[in-house]
């Protein structure tokens, strides 16, 4: 189970959800929260839906790439505030071990990897990681969003 939102209260339904540790997962968890964006008002073109497309995209990679444990899945939780103006991504998975750096590493020019959280640190308002008891971590980000408009 995902850690619950302590910074971002939703006041909408959150997307929860779990998907298979493999890049098909994470491709399907960045379409399942811009579905979700989308019917909460935020068009799939929108800044808000982008940039949390984004952040779940990246967050959900790393958990693909770093946090897989055989037989486990990772989990995408989208909670949006839109009193608060954020919307919080929470990704989980089962790798106890491997915890992200406290602030973005630099990436060399050249490197073939590197930039998933330097793109995480430039979008968020803040991240961070939490640990999940009895097993893994979540890694979560904050983003601001503006408020749906509706035409």
């Amino acid at each position: 189970m995902l850690t619950e939102t302590t910074n971002a209260q939703s006041e909408l339904p959150p997307l929860v959800a779990q998907f298979t540790s493999s890049p098909r997962g994470a491709r399907l968890a960045r379409q399942l929260a811009v579905r979700h964006l989308e019917e909460q008002g935020y068009p799939p073109a929108s800044d808000a839906s982008c940039t949390v497309a984004l952040v779940v995209a990246e967050l959900a990679a790393n958990a693909v790439l770093h946090g897989r444990v055989p037989g486990h899945d990772f989990g995408v939780r989208v909670a949006l505030d839109t009193a608060a103006g954020l919307a919080r991504v929470e990704v989980a998975d089962a790798a106890s071990a491997k915890r992200p750096p406290t602030t973005a590493p630099s990436s060399a020019p050249g490197g073939k990897s590197g930039r998933g959280l330097l793109l995480v640190d430039a979008l968020a308002e803040r991240w961070g990681s939490t640990p999940r008891h009895p097993l893994g971590k979540t890694v979560w980000a904050e983003v601001s969003i503006a408020y749906p408009t509706h035409g």
